[in-house]
């Protein structure tokens, strides 16, 4: 990790500490175990390793567990990946909302192919400081690649096969390896974000990640297809804390953290108009979120669990998952 960065926020982090321990802000524990959680500025800090939860668990969910609608077909394979080297528990909605299995030894951020018709029956796990796994549903591990960089925090896999990687503190500034038919080493390229969080592609086949500025400020960025640097995307409404990026079909999506709210925006340029706002309500922190048609997961770091909403109408839930949690980074849907 880059020396500078930490020394930079040495004041910040220290101050962050006093705070959670004298309000009971966000320094929780899920259940399953302890952890030890502090912030380097405004990025949390859990068992020594950055994670892009803008907040550690420190309640218990404000609604009772949802059960599915059973009679429904289940079309994907769900997954909720926990903190770094524990676990991804995986589940079969709407068929059930028990977990039905799990990948050990693997957490952080997950991906498919997000574009619907694409990437069937297999999905990547960010799983550690420099391990990258492609796994086929449910849990049969293909490969595995590694960066150079460490502390990946994302990925992203567009209709062609290559695969972004997202870096969130690589030499001081937050990177993107790209994985040309997601094999070998891999290309970096630096972003203009000094944290970079979460990535998706669109249709086009351009690349969008979010993440946090020099000046600690949530921003959107773009590489466009082809092209070799980042550019700075304006959006009309402030970004409160970074979450996830998607293409859901029609719009590029960027999840706030802190908003509880994802932005559905129409880009032209640099320039992004925000057309909707969809609202979740319940969940407190959606560390990672994915849209499939009709739904949107959610990881809830902050409520230790798994939820389900309906999407793009948002609202309260409409399914929780029962199972194992360990600090939920991640979540994708697989078609089976």
């Amino acid at each position: 990790m880059n020396g500078n960065y930490l020394l930079k926020y040495s004041a910040a982090l220290l101050g962050a500490a006093v705070f959670s321990a004298c309000s009971g802000g966000p320094a929780g524990a899920p259940a399953t175990s302890p952890l030890s959680s502090t912030y380097v500025g405004k990025i949390l800090e859990v068992n020594g390793r950055l994670v892009t939860a803008a907040r550690a668990p420190s309640a218990l969910p404000t609604f009772a567990t949802l059960l599915p609608d059973a009679v429904q077909k289940a079309k994907h394979f769900e997954y909720i990946d926990n903190d770094y080297g524990t676990y991804a528990s995986i589940f079969d909605y709407p068929k059930g909302a028990d977990q039905i299995g799990k990948i050990n030894d693997v957490g952080g951020q997950a991906c498919t192919n997000v574009l619907y018709g694409y990437g069937k029956k297999l999905f990547w796990i960010v799983a550690g400081d420099t391990e990258i796994n492609e796994y086929k549903v449910p849990k049969t591990l293909i490969k595995t690649l590694s960066d150079s960089e460490g502390m990946p925090s994302s990925c992203a896999i567009d209709t062609s096969g290559d695969l972004a990687v997202g870096i969130l503190n690589g030499s001081g500034s937050g990177e993107i390896i790209i994985y040309k038919g997601a094999s070998g080493a891999g290309t970096p390229f630096s972003t203009p974000l000094t944290a970079e969080f979460f990535d998706g592609y669109d249709k086009q086949g351009n690349l969008f990640a979010t993440g946090l500025d020099d000046r600690e400020r949530a921003g959107l960025v773009e590489l466009p297809k082809g092209g070799s640097t980042f550019e700075t995307i304006a959006t009309p409404n402030t970004l409160g804390f970074p979450g996830s990026v998607q293409w859901d079909g029609k719009y590029v999506t960027v999840f706030d953290q802190s908003a509880n709210a994802l932005y559905q925006y129409t880009i032209s340029g640099t320039t992004a108009t925000l057309k909707h706002t969809v609202a979740l309500t319940g969940s407190v922190d959606c560390a990672q979120t994915w849209i499939v048609k009709g739904l949107i997961y959610c990881a809830d770091a902050g409520t230790n669990d798994g939820e389900v909403f309906k999407y793009p109408a948002g609202g309260s839930p409409v399914a929780v998952f029962t199972g194992s949690f360990d600090l939920p980074l991640g979540t994708t849907a697989v078609e089976k």
